[in-house]
């Protein structure tokens, strides 16, 4: 009898040992982190070929004394990424902004000189242009693919800390933002992902590589609040300043606020929404 329940046992075990493993695997938290790390390096690693460096040189006025204002040039420098293959760059309008001169280095170190091809402060972009051989442009992807929680990756110079590459996640989309003109900025992403000065104009892109907004501003001295302008709004721009060096914009010749209707008004006239604009001033 004992023999028996052994040759059972044994042919059960020689069965199980031929089929397939159904167990479910559990993932740890090593293979949970190597997967972020993983996205993050294939990010980086397909951009960062891509990122520049820039540094310019502005006039400047300074005033010591009575002495009359003497003239000087002022140095800044930011980021900015090729998205062309013949060396069109998009960074930030308040990077090279009134510049007399634009040095770009890119990923290999080589430095080029840069002509500003045209910059937009309302949207704080601007597209400069080298004549570099053999350009690795970024690859653009589509705001309409965004999601609020969505791995991102951004990349750039802060402080002159060339090719810094820090990670978040999109934690809020349809922000406004006032630019350095006054107007307001829509559509704009704001990220976690850690920006300081001189990320400036870098790209921000997602966990396929595709750049997905232009890094833009930060709020000091608030932890994790950081924004960059919509990679929709950047090639619509980016191709205006191409064509014409400049976005020509219409207006009507007043302004206007969105405000809530009264709920008996709605209701009284049957309408179709609830809100309006208030003509604030013409």
């Amino acid at each position: 009898m004992k023999s028996s329940v052994e040759l059972i046992f044994d042919s059960t075990a020689d069965h199980d040992s031929s089929a397939p493993d159904l167990t479910p695997r559990v993932e740890t938290d090593d293979d949970i982190m190597d997967a972020y790390s993983r996205a993050v390096i294939t990010a980086a690693e397909k951009v960062s070929p891509s990122v520049v460096y820039i540094e310019v040189q502005q006039p400047a006025r300074s005033r010591r004394g009575n002495t009359p204002r003497v003239p000087r040039e002022a140095r800044g420098s930011g980021s900015g990424f090729i998205f062309t293959p013949d060396g069109f760059i998009l960074t930030n309008s308040h990077v090279v902004h009134s510049a007399n001169q634009i040095e770009v280095t890119v990923a290999d170190g080589h430095k080029y000189q840069a002509d500003l091809i045209g910059d937009d402060p309302d949207t704080d972009l601007a597209v400069i242009r080298i004549n570099a051989p053999n350009a690795v442009p970024a690859k653009l992807g589509e705001a309409a693919k965004i999601r609020v929680g969505q791995l991102v990756v951004a990349i750039g110079n802060p402080y002159g800390f060339q090719y810094t590459v820090t990670a978040g996640v999109v934690s809020a989309l349809g922000r406004s933002l006032r630019a350095q003109s006054g107007r307001l900025m829509d559509a704009v992403i704001q990220t976690d992902a850690a920006l300081n000065p001189g990320n400036s104009g870098g790209p921000l892109v997602n966990s396929r590589g595709e750049v997905i907004g232009v890094n833009t501003a930060m709020i000091l001295p608030a932890q994790g609040i950081c924004f960059a302008t919509s990679i929709d709004t950047a090639k619509f721009v980016a191709s205006r300043l191409i064509r014409d060096g400049k976005v020509s914009r219409s207006y009507i010749g007043l302004a206007g606020q969105n405000v809530p209707l009264p709920r008996r008004i709605v209701r009284f006239y049957n309408l179709a929404v609830e809100s309006g604009i208030l003509v604030v001033s013409f």
